[in-house]
């Protein structure tokens, strides 16, 4: 039996992606500005160690989002070039898609428990 992927289905999953991704960005500001905040109340080597890993695991997040955003955008440009479904190519391009925001998805959610954590002890 043949299975076909239909093109709306693929961009209701790009869309909701977007506003996740939109989602992080905006996270990622506020956890910005704790840190903006922390750096200013702590002198200690320690705790400006810390914030200076998490400035840097937040600027490596954005990029993965950058990344995540683009290869998303040229995969619905592709979409939007064929009528009603996709070739194997593309669709293995949108698993391929699917699989790095669940990746992210996950280390995401890591990275802010252990950000919280830390925020709880030193805010």
């Amino acid at each position: 039996m043949k299975t076909t992927i239909n093109n709306s289905d693929l961009h209701f999953e790009h869309k909701q992606w977007e506003s996740e991704l939109a989602f992080w960005n905006d996270e990622l500001k506020t956890f910005n500005d704790r840190l903006g905040e922390l750096a200013a109340r702590w002198t200690d080597k320690d705790v400006l160690k810390q914030l200076e890993h998490y400035q840097n695991e937040f600027i490596l997040h954005g990029n993965v989002i950058e990344d995540l955003q683009e290869a998303i955008e040229k995969h619905e440009l592709n979409i939007a070039n064929h009528e009603s479904s996709l070739d194997i190519k593309m669709t293995k391009t949108h698993l391929d898609v699917r699989n790095e925001m669940e990746a992210e998805r996950q280390i995401y959610i890591d990275l802010k428990k252990e950000f919280f954590k830390f925020l709880s002890k030193y805010m």
